[in-house]
């Protein structure tokens, strides 16, 4: 038997506090979601953006493995 399906309302889910902690992470290293006039040259690739969105998924599913 499967597992009964999560409901999350708002900021609750998994996905949802990973994309903040996402933004916060971007905000930290300056790196620029948003271009305002020219092309920042501090942009996130698209590698970078998706390796610290998923590291964020595994820190709030409990599943982030850190090395000593």
């Amino acid at each position: 038997m499967s597992d009964a399906p999560y409901v999350f309302i708002g900021e609750t889910s998994p996905h949802e506090v990973a994309y903040k902690l996402l933004q916060h992470i971007a905000w930290a290293e300056k790196k620029a979601f948003a271009v305002s006039g020219s092309h920042p040259t501090d942009a996130p690739q698209r590698k970078w953006i998706l390796d610290t969105y998923a590291e964020c998924l595994q820190a709030t599913t409990g599943r982030r493995v850190t090395k000593p």
